[in-house]
């Protein structure tokens, strides 16, 4: 019984900071949980990992796009994020950089299959 109150007195602590690591959002909305679950699962975790476990590991990802997003919008077009300027600052880590060229031949292909499809289909 001492224990959950001790428990629940930590808790409203934690809530009650309000600058913590997320930004001083508070309690935010994870916008990335379910997908963070299923690749630390695929990548040896459990299945069902330690929520602790996710929420650092999307608060690493939540500040890797963030930074890249701010890099992208200074060079460039300012303001404006555009993928060669995402392939720009990848450039020099040749696996971000593979896969990254990767997804981009891969998209053009399924664009390139779409409009076949979308051709045959109704005609042009």
């Amino acid at each position: 019984m001492a224990e959950e109150e001790d428990d629940a007195g930590f808790e409203d602590d934690v809530d009650d900071g309000g600058n913590g690591a997320d930004g001083g959002h508070g309690k935010r909305k994870r916008l990335f949980s379910k997908e963070l679950r299923c690749m630390m699962y695929g990548f040896g975790d459990d299945q069902n990992p330690y929520t602790e476990s996710v929420d650092i590991l999307e608060d690493l990802v939540i500040e890797f796009i963030t930074e890249m997003t701010h890099k992208a919008m200074s060079i460039g077009r300012q303001g404006r994020v555009q993928v060669e300027d995402i392939v720009f600052l990848i450039r020099k880590d040749p696996r971000k950089f593979a896969r990254v060229k990767d997804l981009l031949t891969m998209n053009e292909e399924l664009k390139r299959a779409r409009k076949a499809f979308d051709e045959a289909n109704y005609g042009s």
